[in-house]
């Protein structure tokens, strides 16, 4: 698998993990992003399940440790 197919579903992560207001919800949040994103990288590598838990992991991980405003996505498109 290239990192060029790695990259944008790993910055998607982090960047959605950071919504939560506590780090228990952005590492529940970041968990269920990763094993989605992994397993679906993971099919395309042909181990679907390998994929999902080790994108559980890291999704966990960077939810656990993001912080609400190291994320500015700046001003909203409806605003």
């Amino acid at each position: 698998m290239s990192f060029t197919r790695f990259a944008p579903v790993a910055a998607m992560a982090v960047l959605l993990t950071a919504c939560g207001t506590n780090p228990a919800d952005r590492a529940i949040s970041g968990a269920g992003l990763g094993a989605a994103s992994g397993a679906a990288i993971g099919a395309a590598a042909g181990n679907p399940a390998m994929g999902a838990a080790i994108g559980a992991a890291a999704g966990g991980i960077a939810g656990a440790v993001t912080k609400p405003d190291q994320v500015d996505l700046g001003k909203p498109v409806w605003r």
